[in-house]
């Protein structure tokens, strides 16, 4: 059975030192994928029985309006396209964008991405800015966004930011990483849902990573406690664009959360992911283990998972699929 993997990094070589300084978001990435080549990715795809990953990097989400972060984000896109052009058949990716705040410049990139590149999709992190000045994804200033992708039919990975809480973090053991990026995932989809982005610029394909978070679990408290705030939706509508989404598994399949997907949207929406190589192949293969567990009986659900839903979403990827290896 075929494997795609939808959330797959890829860490270019200034990211060596950026984390080893990641104790103050409380993650420590595999010292055995750092520095990071393709070659690790191959061989933990090879170990894992993947054959395609698409590879993001977490979008530009501060820094200064300007050309040099739209060189940033051209640099990292040309990067990547090189290694797909390279490991043929075995890469797609999600461009990356530069900081959004600067609509003219991420606009560019969009065009050069997808038109010229050749890009999956479109990288997005769930806000952008530091402290008060942060402004999560459905913002009014990013509505020229959403029009294009919208316009395109375009396939967005949105990946909750590295956001701090106004507390510390409560423990080593819970870090940035493990409690804050998963609900900043929900609180990006909840913003888009109630702002009526969601619904206005519906051909937006929107995957929410690591099983959207929280998503499945607090929408409900969104639909009825935003609209009692004056949310022009009715919280059957809230519901119902919320199961619009596209949800990955990466660092979230368990029977617990497989069970609550199930009654919360219909497979076609759900895609395998593994968060490598910011995890090992031991704990990717965990979740994967979890996956292929829950659906033992049905082996066309799996199917779907695994890779049909994928194709489905990103037709290309057939070609990738049958190249030579």
């Amino acid at each position: 059975m075929p494997r795609i993997d939808v959330h797959h990094h890829f860490f270019p070589s200034t990211f060596l030192d950026k984390a080893k300084s990641s104790q103050s978001v409380g993650w420590c990435t595999p010292s055995e994928n750092l520095p990071w080549t393709p070659e690790i990715s191959l061989r933990a795809m090879d170990e894992s029985n993947i054959d395609i990953a698409i590879l993001s990097w977490p979008a530009i989400s501060s820094g200064e309006i300007g050309q040099d972060n739209r060189d940033k984000a051209r640099k990292l896109n040309l990067m990547v396209k090189e290694i797909c052009g390279k490991y043929t058949g075995r890469f797609g990716f999600f461009a990356t964008l530069p900081f959004i705040d600067d609509v003219e410049g991420a606009l560019s990139e969009i065009t050069y991405a997808l038109d010229t590149l050749g890009a999956q999709g479109i990288a997005m992190p769930s806000s952008c800015g530091i402290g008060d000045a942060a402004k999560y994804v459905g913002d009014d200033l990013y509505d020229p966004i959403w029009a294009e992708l919208d316009k395109r039919s375009a396939v967005v990975h949105l990946h909750g930011a590295q956001t701090p809480s106004s507390t510390p973090f409560p423990h080593p053991f819970l870090g940035i990483p493990v409690v804050e990026v998963p609900n900043e995932t929900f609180k990006a989809a909840s913003h888009l849902v109630v702002t009526g982005r969601k619904r206005k610029y519906a051909n937006v394909k929107i995957v929410l990573a690591h099983m959207g978070g929280s998503t499945p679990f607090l929408c409900s408290r969104v639909a009825v406690l935003s609209r009692h705030m004056g949310c022009e939706l009715s919280p059957d509508e809230i519901i119902q664009d919320f199961k619009t989404f596209y949800f990955d598994t990466a660092l979230s399949a368990h029977e617990s959360t497989l069970g609550m997907m199930k009654t919360f949207v219909s497979r076609d929406r759900l895609l395998f992911g593994t968060d490598f190589p910011a995890i090992s192949t031991e704990m990717a293969g965990w979740y994967t283990k979890n996956l292929e567990d829950f659906y033992a009986d049905d082996k066309d659900a799996l199917d779907d998972v695994m890779y049909k839903n994928a194709l489905k979403l990103f037709p290309r990827l057939m070609d990738v699929l049958t190249m030579d290896k």
